[in-house]
């Protein structure tokens, strides 16, 4: 085993709608595809309000083509955080770039990637996603829904020289986290089962040898092995669409989304508590 650490139906919501229905108000759409053939990617930008009453701004991309969608968001500390669903492969990826505290001897960042199944009802299609647009830029969105956390344990390292074998995402969005890629048994047998070869996994120590380690915050020296947590949130996503009715229309049609919150939750085995510094913090 050889553990990766670092070797080096409402009615439509008036702020969000789909774009058909704002064509004629918007005029050409926005974005990273404005002005471009069909099914190119395409930005949205929003300004979102973070669960502890901060705002930032968000990033959503959609590529109906390769049918993903990404989303990323600057948290108050700097930590920059993205999530990426690939619907092609059935996986989603999260990804947090982490501020290092040089006084501690940390480098300048740290990256770390948490790959995962993609359920099809999570999230909007990407089609859908590439379609949103926001009739004010300015206003700041709040999740309409929390949807319940989610603690994973992440007991198999992604090996990044075969992870292109997962998804075609995955070197372009983990390229900063080589060494610190990682998912869950459970995962991996699913992919397997749908044919993604072995040669992209790697084996950590045994769940049953990581429940006799500590985790990294009761731990006083920063050589030794430990048990990591990280949590991050996605505080707005796409996660429904909404369908109206209409007199003249016979059936339901797509008009909005609805928007959700998650929290998520990792724990992983690192070689040094070095790498985790922040299970430190209070």
């Amino acid at each position: 085993m050889r553990p990766p650490g670092r070797r080096g139906v409402p009615r439509a919501s008036p702020a969000l709608l789909l774009l058909p229905l704002l064509v004629p108000l918007l005029g050409a759409p926005r974005g990273v595809g404005a002005g471009t053939g069909a099914g190119a990617p395409s930005e949205l930008r929003v300004r979102v309000r973070l669960p502890d009453g901060q705002v930032t701004e968000e990033s959503l991309q959609a590529d109906s083509d390769a049918d993903s969608i990404s989303l990323e968001l600057r948290k108050p500390d700097g930590t920059l955080v993205s999530f990426t669903a690939d619907f092609k492969k059935d996986v989603k990826i999260f990804r947090a770039l982490i501020l290092g505290e040089l006084e501690k001897g940390q480098s300048q960042f740290q990256a770390l990637c948490f790959v995962t199944r993609l359920h099809h009802n999570e999230i909007i299609p990407s089609e859908a996603m590439a379609k949103l647009r926001q009739k004010n830029p300015r206003a700041v969105r709040q999740a309409e829904e929390v949807r319940g956390p989610e603690q994973m344990h992440m007991d198999i390292a992604v090996n990044f020289s075969q992870g292109a074998l997962l998804s075609p995402h995955l070197h372009n969005v983990c390229a900063e986290a080589v060494d610190a890629i990682y998912t869950r048994q459970e995962d991996v047998r699913f992919w397997l089962e749908q044919g993604v070869d072995g040669s992209v996994f790697e084996a950590l120590p045994k769940a049953s040898e990581q429940l006799l380690l500590p985790r990294c915050g009761q731990v006083g020296d920063r050589g030794k092995p430990c048990v990591c947590r990280y949590g991050l949130s996605l505080a707005w996503y796409p996660c429904m669409l909404k369908y109206c009715h209409g007199r003249d229309r016979p059936a339901p049609y797509k008009c909005g989304i609805r928007s959700c919150q998650k929290n998520y939750s990792f724990d992983f085995y690192v070689p040094q508590k070095q790498l985790c510094l922040w299970d430190e913090d209070p």
